[in-house]
């Protein structure tokens, strides 16, 4: 295989999965493809196991939280390819009110903690996970601290108006 950059592996994998695979953007390079819960395991594994492709290390799970969206709910995937140095991010949209997503567990066995903090701080449900609970915050919290639901600031502040600075 020639050497691997995002123009190959893009076109690789809309080879494999058609229309479920979209390039969405490549800031600093990083080649970022947005893909279905539907097929996000296939597109795991595929890049995994394919022999030229060689994406065996799991980097990261996180999400983002987009409260304006419909899907408000990004789960978003790093994985890296040590073989040619190249990393690629998987993000998959959910729906805010019943984020939901197959766990990656059963492609990684390493995606067990990080699914868990991704659960613990923006409430994703990963289906199929061993052990989904909280990881970091106490266990009868019931608000998800990482979704932007509540003011950063308390509105009742009165620091910050013009009068003290002589406007």
């Amino acid at each position: 295989m020639a050497k691997l950059d995002n123009q190959v592996l893009l076109e690789r994998l809309e080879q494999r999965f058609a229309e479920h695979v979209q390039k969405t953007d490549e800031p600093f390079g990083l080649l970022s493809v947005e893909t279905s819960k539907e097929y996000i395991i296939e597109v795991l594994k595929y890049l995994k196991t394919d022999k030229e492709l060689q994406f065996i290390y799991l980097t990261d799970i996180t999400a983002v939280h987009y409260p304006s969206q419909e899907l408000s709910i990004a789960v978003v995937y790093h994985v890296h390819s040590l073989i040619h140095n190249v990393r690629i991010r998987i993000k998959v949209f959910l729906n805010g009110d019943k984020p939901e997503i197959p766990t990656a567990t059963t492609v990684w066995n390493g995606a067990n903690w990080m699914e868990r903090e991704t659960y613990d701080f923006f409430g994703v449900i990963f289906v199929g996970h061993p052990d989904l609970r909280r990881i970091l915050n106490v266990d009868d919290m019931e608000v998800f601290p990482m979704r932007k639901e509540y003011p950063l600031e308390d509105p009742n502040k009165v620091d910050k108006k013009e009068f003290f600075f002589g406007r």
